[in-house]
Parts: C-alpha cells; structure tokens; sequence
C-alpha cells in the first residue's frame, strides 16, 4: 500500500498505538461508572490518532496535511488525559497506563515537530 506523506513505520506506530489502547481498555476493572466512562472516551479518541494519521498521509495539500495532524494532536493529548484520570482519581495501576502515557507524549511532541516544520516549509503560520 502506498504511504502517502508519511513514512509507513509512522503509521504502523500509531497503528500500534490505537492497539495498545484497545488492549488497555480491555484490561480496565468492570463495575464502576467513571472507569467505563473514562475508558471509553479513551477507547474513541486513542484510536483515532491512527485514522488521523492515515488521513494525513493522504492530505492533497500541506494545508491539508497540518489540518489532519492537528486532529491526531488533539486526540494524542485527549487520550493523555483520559489516561491521567484514569491513574490518578481511578486508582488504574500506574502500570497499565504509564507506557501509553509515555507514548502519548512523544506523539504528542512528534505531531507539534511535524506541524511546525510544515507551516515553516510553507510559509503559513
């Protein structure tokens, strides 16, 4: 399959990532309202940072393809939250949630790189 505007161990990363998130929900404790809640909302927002990507290395423009990384940037940091009140006002084991903390934030940051050296590229701001 032909990887567009990213590199395809990009998108297998994020690809990953929404795995581990689907396999992080799975291992959530049942019975409490806010832990279902919570998981749920990360379920929907940790998987769609790979949907963005895959739109992203479809973009037809730059414009475009900033547009799509934004998306997988808000869900990034939007998973990272949900992770957070997971751990700390659930009481999930820092276990479970610290590597997908920590991958997160590095996509996070990557997404932040990719943005900034697109619109410097282009001109835009």
């Amino acid at each position: 399959m032909p990887q567009g505007r990213l590199p395809e161990e990009f998108r297998t990363r994020t690809k990953q990532y929404a795995a581990q998130v689907i396999r992080y929900y799975a291992k959530l404790p049942r019975g409490r309202d806010e832990v279902r809640v919570l998981g749920k909302q990360l379920l929907r927002s940790g998987t769609s940072v790979a949907a963005h990507v895959r739109e992203a290395s479809r973009a037809r423009s730059d414009m475009e393809f900033v547009s799509k990384l934004g998306g997988a940037l808000q869900e990034a940091d939007e998973s990272s939250l949900w992770l957070e009140l997971l751990r700390e006002e659930c009481s999930v084991a820092p276990s479970l949630s610290e590597p997908l903390e920590k991958e997160s934030s590095e996509l996070i940051a990557i997404f932040t790189t990719m943005i900034n050296r697109t619109l410097k590229k282009s001109g835009a701001k």
